[in-house]
């Protein structure tokens, strides 16, 4: 079974929708009183933005950052979005404080894992690319 079937312009989206949802799911959830649980989306939103801008995939601003090195980083920030509400204790002042973190970190969590490692508008090269670009599809 092979586990990375999510194309990563799927992906790319996923991540241009996320990142502004994160930032305003503070004011969606009513979470004003909520303090470090508050601000962790936020914070969250704007890291993704920042480093989804420069990853190698097709919408990317900057093709510095190997979608590897994305991967790796979506599965660290979604697991730690997801631990925040019960490191920081706020999961105990009911759920908007601790769903809105658990649904979204285990979705990057699922990408992270999901999604293919190359663009597909990548191009390959070396010797054999055309056939390996064949035998990629």
């Amino acid at each position: 079974m092979k586990l990375r079937v999510v194309p990563t312009r799927v992906h790319a989206v996923a991540d241009i929708v996320t990142s502004p949802t994160l930032a305003a799911a503070p004011t969606i959830f009513r979470m004003r009183d909520g303090g470090a649980s508050a601000l962790a989306p936020r914070i969250a939103g704007a890291g993704t933005a920042a480093y989804s801008g420069v990853t190698d995939y097709e919408l990317g601003v900057r093709r510095w950052l190997p979608m590897r090195a994305h991967l790796a980083l979506d599965a660290v920030h979604g697991a730690a979005l997801a631990a925040t509400p019960w490191v920081l204790g706020s999961a105990r002042r009911g759920k908007r404080y601790w769903v809105p973190h658990a649904l979204v970190g285990a979705m990057e969590l699922a990408l992270a894992m999901t999604t293919k490692t190359r663009a597909e508008d990548e191009p390959v090269r070396g010797r054999f690319g055309r056939i390996r670009r064949l035998l990629r599809r």
